[in-house]
């Protein structure tokens, strides 16, 4: 049954095009709350975008895609945009996410692809909005805060001590220095398998940007490898982390004595920050936005915690918790 809203946009589509529109193809509804529909305007398929103005703003979007586009970053052109009703039409990208063509055999070869496009995006830290939002401490609290808010109280039901409130203390504050030393530059910051499709040519092209920032040089990175929806072997995913971080010595965006230890140790800090929050997303998505099903990804995200975690010896009394606290109440949830 079709919602008011999307009768709308499909007669907004209508004008816009001059075509009538059969029926809006649902594409996707994200974890937002942003509603994807596929649209034609006689010649090919359009993407026809619902973003209810009072829930999100599109302004960021479009701010990013015209930088992107200016930085040769391959993105959706915007060809229709209704800001009062929160409608946008934009340029097909097709059906095929990267994740869905991912496989033991070619992951290196799209990875490093992935990779290619990131210095481009580390270049874009304006729009023209101004300067991009700052990944500051406060925000990284914030996302930290969705583990203990969402996934162990809220889904967990942990009840919370003094103990636990002292190691969680000192994890995050080690996770935002973690994330504040590093050089910052621009950051995509959902650059994953989900949000890179496959397009005609093999080659990649990038959406679900709105949320960029100006933060530290391995976020995108340690998103892309250590995927919360796909997971590949360490051996891997430190090939090619090793190989960015040449990438961006070569081209000067990368001080040369920034060694291989010190970007690992960025690296991996990053993912544990990532990685907490991700598990906190899925557990808000599931219990706030009625959205149950990314509770299957939590497990992926604790493991990449206690595996990462235990590389680090200034890190044992976390793992530890996470080991006797965390994991166990799991567990019992399931």
């Amino acid at each position: 049954m079709e919602d008011k809203r999307e009768l709308d946009l499909k007669a907004w589509c209508e004008a816009q095009t001059g075509v009538p529109q059969s029926q809006l193809e649902v594409v996707s509804g994200d974890a937002s709350f942003r509603r994807y529909f596929r649209a034609s305007d006689g010649r090919q398929s359009l993407i026809a975008v619902d973003c209810p103005p009072q829930k999100e703003d599109m302004t960021p979007f479009i701010a990013v895609a015209d930088a992107y586009r200016s930085a040769n970053i391959p993105v959706p052109s915007i060809l229709a945009v209704d800001r009062e009703h929160g409608f946008m039409l934009q340029s097909d990208f097709g059906h095929i996410l990267l994740l869905s063509k991912l496989h033991p055999r070619n992951a290196r070869q799209y990875y490093q692809a992935a990779l290619a496009i990131l210095p481009d995006i580390m270049s874009v830290t304006h729009t023209q909005l101004g300067e991009l939002p700052a990944f500051d401490e406060a925000l990284l609290q914030r996302e930290l805060a969705l583990f203990k808010d969402w996934l162990l109280q809220t889904h967990l039901k942990l009840e919370w001590t003094d103990d636990d409130q002292q190691v969680w203390s000192q994890f995050t504050q080690k996770m935002v220095n973690n994330a504040l030393q590093q050089p910052q530059v621009g950051v995509h910051r959902d650059y994953h398998s989900r949000n890179l499709m496959v397009l005609g040519d093999d080659e990649l092209g990038v959406i679900d940007f709105q949320d960029a920032v100006r933060g530290p040089v391995t976020y995108d990175a340690v998103s892309l490898l250590r995927d919360c929806y796909v997971e590949w072997p360490d051996e891997l995913v430190l090939e090619l982390s090793q190989q960015l971080r040449q990438r961006l010595i070569d081209s000067q965006q990368l001080a040369a004595n920034v060694n291989e230890q010190q970007w690992q140790h960025w690296f991996d800090w990053m993912g544990l920050q990532r990685h907490t929050k991700a598990a906190g997303i899925f557990a808000r998505l599931a219990h706030r936005d009625d959205k149950p099903g990314y509770l299957k990804d939590v497990p992926r995200t604790l493991g990449y915690l206690s595996r990462v975690s235990a590389g680090y010896a200034d890190l044992s009394e976390y793992r530890e918790w996470l080991q006797q606290r965390v994991m166990p109440a799991w567990q019992q949830s399931l």
